[in-house]
């Protein structure tokens, strides 16, 4: 009931508009997908994802560092970094076995043969989407750990996408299949609670000052 009050008290700084969109993207939602990228060189090409992670609504991306810098490229990702949660890990072994800790199933995007295809695959499971490089694609080590290798179809001369691409159309596609099933796929209502909290205290500059004034700690 605290929250609920924090929030609504903070509600009290934002337009109506604002607040609407924070209780219609909220419900939307999702961590049944997430997102995994591992070393991508292009920085634009991990900040384009991010920015379709919002787009599709999951809420949180996972982004290994073990050999490129820590930063992301804002203008790209056109903010969405305020709305989406990002994970950084150093290592591909810390962030798979997070993951499969969390309940995920591992699932690698590779254009091979061998591939699940988008169509076929089955979204019942908690799933993570890693993606690598556009020209070394991912590494054997995270191809050995995956459960799934997933493919996009394509019927061209070639025979890999970009990275940003690849990712907005399989995200545009499992999760359209995903909103349409009788799958458990929304946060809960303590889970929407808390995000709407977090959107609030990012969008509002002087948050934290409030929040001492609504607690009572001048």
């Amino acid at each position: 009931m605290q929250d609920q009050a924090l929030l609504n008290f903070l509600y009290g700084f934002l337009t109506p508009r604002r607040q609407g969109l924070f209780e219609k993207i909220a419900d939307q939602r999702t961590d049944h997908f997430t997102v995994a990228t591992q070393d991508v060189f292009q920085l634009h090409n991990t900040s384009a994802v991010i920015r379709s992670c919002d787009v599709f609504g999951l809420q949180n991306v996972h982004v290994i560092e073990e050999r490129k810098p820590k930063r992301i490229d804002r203008e790209i990702a056109m903010g969405a970094q305020k709305w989406v949660d990002v994970n950084r890990y150093n290592t591909s072994e810390e962030c798979v076995r997070k993951l499969r800790e969390a309940g995920y199933q591992i699932v690698a995007t590779s254009p091979h043969e061998s591939s699940c295809s988008l169509e076929e695959f089955d979204i019942s499971s908690p799933s993570v989407f890693f993606f690598g490089t556009e020209k070394e694609g991912l590494s054997e080590e995270i191809m050995k750990q995956a459960d799934v290798k997933l493919k996009i179809p394509m019927v061209g001369f070639t025979e890999s996408l970009n990275i940003s691409v690849s990712a907005a159309i399989i995200l545009q596609h499992l999760t359209s299949r995903l909103r349409k099933s009788d799958l458990n796929w929304q946060f809960s209502e303590e889970e929407k609670l808390q995000l709407k909290l977090k959107w609030a205290k990012k969008t509002i500059k002087n948050s934290e000052e409030l929040i001492h004034r609504f607690r009572g700690l001048d």
